[in-house]
């Protein structure tokens, strides 16, 4: 009897786990569904490299935008200005934002990439630095102005010298391509000198080197330097030189990035802009 009565005992036991197993089992079916649903939603993933101001700083404000409409911003910042097109070119990021139109096609025409502009967002005015002048005015005879070495800056720099009266270019050359040999007046016999790579320019501001120091804005609000309220002189918006989505050649008339650019040059973004950097940064419409 004690037997029969224990082996009773195993069997309800046994057909209890059995039945908590199933009931798992069930539970976990039922999950694995519901993420399926979830997962069956439509998602796109976009990758896109950036400089950190104030090109990440936007995208982020955009990506919660996107993401209602089912479009993951995924952001990789760089540091320097040759991987993002590398990395793009290779496939490894869908597209960058980080550069203006003519170093875009420069590095074009130098590396052969297919690469092209889908869109301009902002202009980041250059400006004009100097810790000893508080305006072009004192800058004295024969003082030195040193620029940054990228060749596709020096057009840009020699033009806003020429419009601040400092310097006279040669007539009809594309001055986004000038350089220091087609400067044909100087009345103050300035010397202009391409120092190092543009994020290095801070540090010679910030060291007191030279008279005056070109500054790219985006270099100089990453280093707290306001490039309204510091700077002695500063480009103003109708600078053709538009930072630009980058893509593929193939990729320029996708639906999703056709969308990124709609987003950042919404109302939204461009006030969100206008509010943080308060002119520093000048966001676009074309």
């Amino acid at each position: 009897m004690k037997k029969f009565l224990s082996f009773l005992f195993l069997s309800v036991v046994v057909l209890a786990l059995a039945a908590c197993g199933t009931a798992k089992e069930e539970t976990t079916s039922t999950n694995n569904a519901a993420d399926g649903d979830s997962a069956s939603e439509e998602k796109t993933t976009l990758k896109i490299g950036a400089s950190h101001t104030p090109h990440a700083v936007i995208l982020e404000e955009a990506k919660d935008i996107l993401a209602e409409e089912g479009i993951e911003l995924e952001i990789l910042e760089y540091q320097d200005y040759i991987l993002p097109n590398e990395d793009l070119a290779n496939g490894d990021i869908d597209a960058n934002y980080f550069q203006h139109i003519p170093y875009l096609e420069q590095k074009v025409a130098e590396e052969g990439y297919d690469l092209v502009n889908a869109g301009g967002i902002h202009i980041e005015p250059i400006g004009i630095y100097s810790k000893k002048y508080k305006s072009l005015d004192e800058l004295p005879d024969g003082a030195t102005i040193l620029i940054s070495s990228s060749i596709p800056d020096h057009g840009r720099i020699l033009s806003l010298l020429e419009n601040k009266g400092l310097i006279k270019l040669a007539e009809g050359i594309d001055k986004t391509k000038a350089t220091i040999e087609d400067i044909v007046e100087n009345p103050k016999n300035l010397k202009i000198e391409p120092s190092d790579a543009p994020e290095m320019m801070v540090t010679y501001y910030e060291n007191d080197e030279g008279d005056a120091v070109v500054i790219n804005s985006n270099f100089a609000i990453d280093a707290g330097i306001n490039p309204i309220e510091d700077s002695i002189a500063i480009e103003g918006s109708e600078s053709p030189y538009v930072n630009v989505i980058a893509v593929r050649a193939e990729d320029k008339d996708s639906e999703v990035i056709n969308r990124l650019v709609e987003v950042l040059r919404s109302d939204e973004i461009q006030q969100f802009i206008m509010d943080e950097w308060g002119g520093a940064v000048v966001p676009v419409n074309e």
